[in-house]
């Protein structure tokens, strides 16, 4: 497990990479009024202290975006420190397996291509997200 990086409020939050059968990510926009509100980010939530990462992810994607998935192997793990608090995301690579993506604790949500992901603002711990995925497309 990841080691606190700083005295400030540690979360530790699971995060889903859902790629659908077109290869396109979900991706979904923050509501305005919360902290980071309004920037864009790859969805998931924080790790209840009964639970693992893949069961916080399964869950939180189906409370908030009302979606089945099958969560996959873990894609990287980022550690990052704001200014009010220190994150740790814990990224899984998840298959769509099926429901229709519903809003329901985010403002948006969208399908995007990896291509076009740099047109959306994300928070700085996400841009490390984005720059993983774009090596492993490298990779491919």
């Amino acid at each position: 497990m990841s080691q606190t990086l700083s005295s400030l409020p540690h979360k530790r939050i699971g995060v889903a990479v859902i790629r659908n059968q077109q290869g396109q990510i979900l991706i979904d926009r923050r509501r305005d009024e919360g902290e980071m509100g309004g920037l864009w980010e790859f969805p998931g939530g924080k790790i209840e202290s009964n639970e693992t990462v893949e069961e916080c992810i399964s869950r939180e994607i189906k409370e908030e975006l009302s979606l089945e998935i099958a969560v996959g192997q873990c894609l990287t793990i980022v550690n990052h420190i704001y200014p009010a608090f220190e994150i740790t995301l814990f990224v899984h690579e998840c298959q769509y397996l099926g429901g229709k993506p519903q809003p329901l604790a985010c403002d948006e949500i969208r399908w995007v291509n990896l291509e076009e992901i740099s047109q959306y603002n994300f928070p700085e711990a996400n841009r490390e997200i984005i720059a993983t995925l774009h090596n492993i497309n490298e990779l491919k």
